[in-house]
């Protein structure tokens, strides 16, 4: 293949602005996704292992729901079909009115379907814990919300580092998924270059790049939290 390398075009303008401009749009989608999915996550985890009955079973039928509709096609339901079917003032303001609804709907797809992992994660950390810790805040007169705020969810959290490590990485590679309702992150970018210079390997290349090195420093930097945070062998014990 006879083919014209030319690593320099990409920092010309105005590619080298669409590439940083790619990347912000990366994290800022990884970013807010994960803050919506480690919130209701741990909330749907949380809910996954009380005594109450319903509750629970609101919890499973949210992550059985999110966890088993591929996220490809929550983002076209929530980007195509929602503001149709949506009350008529919502849907309005949706079509007509939304500002950036690429991205929003990018965040809430990811951070709605990377919750459900994520519940799955802290309700597994809960559920390793041993019941002696939970009954010791009851016997000392917490309240079961405070048992779970203050004794069993930092402990649990601790325990599952390294899998909500790879839940952040995964909601950071899934935001290429966004490109398809029209987000210009970094997939995005390099294959709008592509289109114009027909110099996809270094488009692409470049940005295979900048995937794996915000991926190696979040890893590493997980793993300095993992070392600081490393419990004994005291708190597992399994079961609720």
């Amino acid at each position: 293949m006879n083919y014209n390398w030319d690593w320099g075009i990409l920092i010309e303008s105005p590619y080298l602005d669409w590439i940083l401009s790619g990347l912000a749009w990366t994290l800022l989608v990884a970013s807010a996704a994960w803050v919506i999915a480690f919130m209701v996550g741990s909330i749907v985890g949380i809910l996954r292992t009380v005594e109450n009955r319903v509750l629970r079973t609101l919890a499973t039928a949210y992550v059985e729901l999110f966890r088993g509709i591929p996220l490809l096609v929550q983002l076209f339901l929530w980007f195509y079909v929602f503001p149709i079917v949506a009350p008529g003032p919502i849907g309005n303001w949706l079509i007509h009115d939304m500002p950036a609804p690429e991205y929003w709907t990018a965040v809430f797809a990811l951070g709605l379907y990377t919750a459900s992992r994520v519940a799955e994660q802290v309700r597994s950390g809960i559920n390793s814990l041993s019941t002696d810790l939970g009954n010791a805040g009851l016997a000392i007169g917490l309240t079961p919300m405070q048992t779970y705020l203050h004794v069993r969810l930092p402990l649990a959290y601790r325990i599952i580092i390294p899998p909500l490590t790879t839940e952040f990485l995964t909601i950071f590679k899934n935001s290429s998924l966004a490109l398809t309702i029209g987000l210009l992150e970094l997939t995005a970018q390099a294959h709008r270059i592509e289109s114009y210079t027909f110099h996809g390997f270094e488009a692409f290349t470049v940005a295979t790049v900048l995937y794996l090195v915000i991926t190696l420093i979040v890893v590493l930097f997980m793993r300095m939290i993992e070392r600081r945070t490393e419990l004994g062998g005291t708190a597992g014990g399994g079961g609720r």
